[in-house]
């Protein structure tokens, strides 16, 4: 009887302990797809930055703390999955705006053309996927 309630007793613990991975449907493994992507081989997310650190986009915005402006993340997530935002965002990039993230306004970059401006609104959107 002893034998058994201490067999039993480390089996519960190794199941308990066992592997937090579980299997999908396609046989995947389901930890492996919770991970965060690595965004540094997304061309939206190469292009973007690139263009931010030539821009004076960081004066004003950081990726993960507010600062005069919102946090890139904040932005990323109120706008995650929202069809046709990119050209939103690139339009608020060049003409600038006010009162939605409070009342400090966003400068206009009127010399930043719309292909540029949306390519930076992209790499602002994939950090909602980290």
């Amino acid at each position: 009887m002893k034998k058994t309630i201490v067999v039993l007793g480390m089996m519960a613990a190794m199941i308990s302990c066992g592997s937090n991975e579980t299997k999908t449907a396609e046989g995947g493994s389901a930890a492996t797809e919770n991970k965060p992507a690595d965004l540094s081989s997304n061309p939206d997310y190469q292009k973007g930055l690139a263009l931010i650190g030539k821009s004076d986009c960081l004066t004003c915005h950081k990726v993960s703390e507010n600062s005069t402006g919102p946090a890139y993340v904040a932005v990323a997530k109120k706008y995650a999955g929202q069809p046709g935002i990119e050209d939103s965002l690139a339009q608020k990039i060049i003409k600038g705006g006010s009162g939605v993230w409070g009342s400090i306004p966003m400068t206009p970059h009127p010399q930043i053309s719309q292909e540029d401006a949306k390519a930076m609104a992209k790499y602002v959107l994939t950090l909602n996927e980290q």
